[in-house]
């Protein structure tokens, strides 16, 4: 069975240019839910973002776990019903075994991101 932990990021809404800007860290991934709209996990200390009216905020409302690729990648052959990118590293999002998922693949390892009340149900629904 997946195992889904909390995971512990922060969430920023800002206009898309400011979020084009910004250096992140080494070891960040930044999950770009939308153009003015990102998750970055490990939580961000600090953050100068060009944009006065942004949002930053600690946000604990997601689970997620980390996959080797070819047993992410089996899994999502059944469960998904769209194409996956190509390249990699990449951020893919969408309906994964009927249930809002997010997913940053690299080429040895896959990151299943979920909002956390939907963890076990992906988590049932994703290795059976």
């Amino acid at each position: 069975m997946l195992e889904l932990k909390q995971i512990s990021a922060t969430h920023i809404v800002a206009a898309p240019a400011a979020l084009d800007k910004v250096a992140w860290s080494a070891g960040s991934i930044v999950l770009r839910f939308a153009a003015d709209e990102a998750l970055v996990t490990p939580p961000v200390e600090s953050l100068a973002l060009d944009d006065p009216h942004a949002i930053v905020a600690p946000d604990g409302g997601f689970a997620g776990a980390w996959l080797p690729a070819a047993e992410a990648l089996a899994a999502l052959e059944r469960t998904c019903e769209w194409e996956l990118p190509s390249q990699r590293p990449a951020f893919a999002q969408g309906a994964v075994a009927g249930v809002p998922v997010k997913l940053w693949l690299e080429e040895e390892r896959v990151l299943v991101v979920v909002p956390a009340p939907y963890a076990h149900d992906l988590s049932e629904r994703f290795t059976g």
